[in-house]
């Protein structure tokens, strides 16, 4: 079971990876969801988005949603 929370992408990693800052203080490492990817859907310093958070690790995410 994963958990959906607000976040915003703080530094774009090598590897199509991204660092995430949620509730305003935990920073996790996210990468876009396949259908970003597939909908050329750019992530770009600053955005707000929604990031499903691993159950076995919460250091590491998937952002599902760019939020405007």
């Amino acid at each position: 079971m994963t958990h959906a929370v607000i976040g915003v992408v703080r530094e774009q990693l090598p590897s199509a990876l991204f660092r995430v800052e949620v509730d305003g203080r935990h920073q996790v490492v996210a990468h876009a969801s396949e259908g970003l990817r597939r909908n050329f859907i750019r992530l770009l310093v600053g955005d707000r988005v929604r990031v499903e958070l691993s159950a076995s690790d919460a250091g590491r995410g998937r952002i599902t949603e760019r939020l405007e």
